[in-house]
Order: structure tokens, then C-alpha cells, then sequence
């Protein structure tokens, strides 16, 4: 279906330019919502086979948004924004449009943008990094006098940033400081059930000696380690969570540190549940080994249940989370090859 529409959209386009009776300054005047709509939900293969067909459309100016680099910053579309690397030299006269107001590319980033765009990632916190990997980006893209320049407003770009998103910063910080506390809650009930457990052996200890019992089983083994991986895991999803409380949550913490650390938090605090569920099972077969029962082997089997819950209940979560802490720039802001790559694949399949 794609690669239907973008023949399609190829043929029209051909049939549109070969007519004797084309005009481009018709066609920029009665053509130009379409491109603009086009830019605003972000459907960048439309705009591509535009583009390379006639390129002056990149110059095309609406007075309300400005160009279509514009419409694809406000509405936050960051695969329309990247063709602007393909520009080159001429990013820079693009990236000094200035609206009505005064404004010029860099407040328009400092804009908070709508609520649909926001929620493209989960929680405040993620989002206002978003925000300030947006605002950075469009630093490095326009002159170094528009930095500190003010608009007929007489703010600028950080004011405009600041005041917009001090909700978002808010939010933020109590999103995380909520989500610290949860997790941390469950980290410390964790711990409290494998640290006893570890001197509570399976079987219990031989009354002259006091060695374990199963001390000579393989399973034995397993549970004595699961459960030290889950006292340890657990332990230090603590430690985590407790410094995402006692952050400042400053900007550059939403860029980096905070994700980060909330990924790692997570990330200890699954390994430390598997390690207790493991540790549940071999006691299991400590204990019931001698009888093979169906019952027996649901019970035994049952740990996969909660591992799955967890894994299939937050995989979204997870993924803006892990995304933002690792890899954000890189999926927000794509490498020119990758560009190139795109715009060859679209000529292929429009021939």
C-alpha cells in the first residue's frame, strides 16, 4: 500500500507539471495548504518526491508557519525537519525566516507544542527532554546572534523556553519522583524476602553439622545464587532510585542523568525480580523432586507468568525509557546517509 501511494502520488505529480497550462506560481498559490498539511503530520515520503521533482517548493513560504521547515518545527515532525540537512548551504538562509512577531527559528523551538505531540513518549520527564533535544538541535542550526535576540516582545528564545515549559519541567520532575518511590517500594520487598531466605534454606540443615541439607544438589546451587542476584540487584535498584529522588532536576538532568539513571533502576530491579521468581522455582524442585505430579509442574512453571506480565504490561515504557536514556538524538535526528538512502528508495519505487 506504500509503495502504491507513492507511485500514485509520482504519476499525479508528472501528469501535474507536464500540463502546457502549469504554472508554478499557481501552483505555489493553490498548492501550497497541501504541502503545509503534508508537513504537519509528518508524511515526509509525500514531501520527498515533491521536493526532488521540483525543489523550489523548499522556498515555499506560508504566512502563517513560514516555511516548511517551520511547520515541521512547530508541529515537532522530525522526520520532515531532517531534510533540512539536505539543503546544505542553504540550511542557513531557511533557518533565518522570521514571523511576524519577530520570531525567529530558534523561538519558535522554545514553543511548547501541541498535547498530541507531546505524547509520543511516556511520562513529563521524557518528554521534556524531548523538548531540550529539539531546543539544542535548532542552537546548532541557526546563527549564533539569534541565540541571545529578542522579539517585539523583547524575550528571547531561553525566555520563551523557560516560561513555556516550567509546567512540563514540574510535571516532570514529580513524574519521576513518583515513579522513583514506586519502584523503590518494590526493590525494598524484594529485598526483605530474599535476605532471610538465603539463611531459611530449602530442606533445612543437618542438625549435628548444620550444612544444608541439599547443599550437594545442582539446584541447590541455583537457588543460593538467584537469590544473592536478587538480594544484590535489588540493593542497588534502591541505591539508584534513591539518587533520582535527590536529583536537582535541572535541564541537563532531563537530557542525560535522569534518564539514565531511571533506566538502570529499571533495568536492576527486572533482574532482581527474575532472580527472585528462579530462586522460587528451584526451591520448588528442592523440595518436590521426588514427586512429578501436573500440579507440581504448574506451580514450578508458574514464575514464567508474572516475568511475561511484567515484560508485555510495560514494553512501551520501557522503550521510551531506554530510547531517551541511550539512543534519543539518534532517533530524533537522523545522519544525512540515512536521507539519501530514503530519497534513492522513493525514486526506485516511483519508477
Amino acid at each position: 500500500m506504500q509503495a502504491s501511494a507513492h507511485q500514485l502520488v509520482d504519476r499525479l505529480w508528472k501528469e501535474l507539471i507536464g500540463d502546457d497550462n502549469f504554472s508554478s506560481t499557481h501552483m505555489l498559490r493553490h498548492h501550497k495548504q497541501l504541502l503545509v498539511e503534508a508537513a504537519k503530520v509528518g508524511n515526509v515520503e509525500f514531501l520527498i518526491i515533491l521536493i526532488r521533482s521540483y525543489p523550489d517548493l523548499i522556498w515555499l513560504v506560508d504566512e502563517e508557519h513560514g516555511t516548511l521547515f517551520h511547520v515541521a518545527l512547530k508541529y515537532r515532525q522530525e522526520r520532515v525537519f531532517n531534510l533540512i540537512y539536505e539543503i546544505g548551504v542553504l540550511k542557513g538562509n531557511i533557518a533565518s525566516y522570521y514571523s511576524k512577531e519577530g520570531n525567529n527559528m530558534l523561538h519558535l523551538a522554545g514553543e511548547l507544542p501541541s498535547s498530541d505531540r507531546l505524547n509520543i513518549v511516556s511520562g513529563a520527564a521524557l518528554q521534556m527532554q524531548r523538548e531540550l533535544l529539539w531546543f539544542q538541535e535548532i542552537e546548532k542550526i541557526v546563527p549564533k546572534s539569534y541565540v541571545n535576540e529578542t522579539n517585539e516582545r523583547g524575550k528571547t528564545s531561553r525566555d520563551i523556553f523557560v516560561k513555556t515549559h516550567e509546567e512540563l519541567q514540574k510535571n516532570g520532575e514529580k513524574w519521576m519522583k513518583d515513579t522513583a518511590n514506586s519502584c523503590m517500594l518494590v526493590s525494598a520487598l524484594i529485598a526483605t524476602v530474599v535476605f532471610p531466605a538465603a539463611f531459611t534454606v530449602p530442606g533445612g540443615n543437618n542438625q549435628e553439622t548444620g550444612i544444608p541439607m541439599f547443599l550437594e544438589s545442582n539446584w541447590f546451587t541455583i537457588f543460593f545464587v538467584s537469590d544473592a542476584v536478587a538480594m544484590l540487584f535489588s540493593s542497588s535498584s534502591i541505591l539508584v532510585f534513591l539518587s533520582i529522588l535527590t536529583s536537582r532536576y535541572t535541564e541537563k538532568d532531563f537530557l542525560v542523568s535522569v534518564p539514565r539513571r531511571l533506566a538502570l533502576g529499571l533495568a536492576t530491579l527486572l533482574i532482581s525480580i527474575v532472580g527472585m521468581l528462579i530462586a522460587f522455582t528451584a526451591a520448588c524442585f528442592l523440595v518436590f523432586k521426588p514427586k512429578t505430579s501436573f500440579p507440581i509442574r504448574i506451580i514450578v512453571a508458574a514464575p514464567a507468568i508474572p516475568i511475561s506480565l511484567f515484560v508485555i504490561l510495560h514494553h512501551g515504557l520501557w522503550f521510551d525509557i531506554f530510547r531517551s536514556a541511550f539512543c534519543s538524538n539518534r532517533f530524533l535526528f537522523w545522519s544525512h546517509n540515512r536521507l539519501f538512502k530514503q530519497a534513492s528508495w522513493l525514486a526506485t519505487m516511483s519508477s
